[in-house]
């Protein structure tokens, strides 16, 4: 074998590991988006299932409250007060949410899909207030 048909053969199978290295890189880019998907719609049944609780008759057990969702405890915390307007900031003080950033900003976005699904309404900016 002389030094052209090694370099051939060489080059061959870079370009057959760099085409799967790239369909490795879009697989993982549609797990992250599916995943992120999953999520979110499990926060929204958790959501729903807490409204759907609040609904129901007086002798039905609710959910027990440390097994909570974030959801649920954002719920909780306006259905408990719910003529009370929250700030993002007042509300992790509330449910004992962690106060760092990266997480009111989460529950910023939660909030904001709340509204959407008609639960919340906003009376002013960075204001929440259970709808009526």
């Amino acid at each position: 074998m002389n030094v052209t048909e090694l370099l051939r053969l060489l080059q061959a199978e870079h370009d057959e590991t760099a085409a799967r290295a790239y369909q490795l890189r879009e697989q993982m880019e549609q797990f992250t988006t599916v995943l992120a998907e999953t999520e979110t719609r499990l926060a929204e049944l958790a959501a729903t299932r807490k409204v759907i609780d609040g609904l129901a008759s007086p002798d039905h057990e609710p959910a027990p409250a440390e097994n909570a969702t974030v959801y649920q405890r954002i719920v909780t915390a306006f259905n408990e007060h719910p003529e009370k307007v929250f700030r993002v900031r007042d509300l992790h003080e509330h449910p004992d949410l962690p106060t760092g950033e990266p997480s009111i900003n989460v529950t910023r976005s939660r909030l904001g899909r709340l509204v959407r699904q008609g639960f919340l309404e906003q009376p002013g900016r960075g204001q929440y207030q259970k709808r009526t």
